[in-house]
């Protein structure tokens, strides 16, 4: 019994070690950015009906690799766009979402990688490609001066 509980904890911990620290809030995220000089990479995405957001998310933003790069290097910044009412947002972060949407996505994309500086000004923009975790952070790299 002692050594399940033990083991429960030990992947819990491991499970968060590595956990995405997604900002939902562009506000903070911009403050975050400013006090540790980095990057926001805003995704706008539509977690439950978009393929190609839920390709992006298992094959880049969960991996492993990518989590601890991020970490390091980027605010990450989520706008997301739910259809599914049991997967609803908050009257609150819906308002928020589309403000930053009617803002940094106009056309409308989904997935949309939009890199900013940290004062929010756009510095380049990707999507969904099916490559490597490596690959997809050298593409956003190349925005940043």
């Amino acid at each position: 019994m002692n050594k399940t509980i033990i083991v429960i904890f030990l992947l819990m911990g491991l499970s968060t070690t590595y956990a995405q620290n997604w900002q939902t809030d562009f506000s903070k995220a911009k403050e975050i950015a400013i006090q540790e000089d980095k990057p926001i990479i805003l995704v706008f995405q539509g977690s439950d009906w978009c393929i190609p957001c839920m390709k992006l998310n298992k094959e880049v933003w969960s991996t492993n690799t990518f989590k601890e790069y991020a970490k390091e290097h980027y605010v990450m910044l989520q706008a997301d766009f739910p259809r599914k009412k049991k997967n609803t947002l908050s009257e609150e972060q819906q308002e928020a979402n589309a403000k930053l949407f009617e803002t940094y996505n106009k056309k409308g994309f989904f997935p949309l990688v939009v890199i900013l500086d940290k004062e929010g000004k756009v510095l380049g923009e990707t999507g969904y490609k099916k490559t490597t975790p490596v690959s997809y952070i050298d593409e956003i790299n190349a925005f940043i001066k």
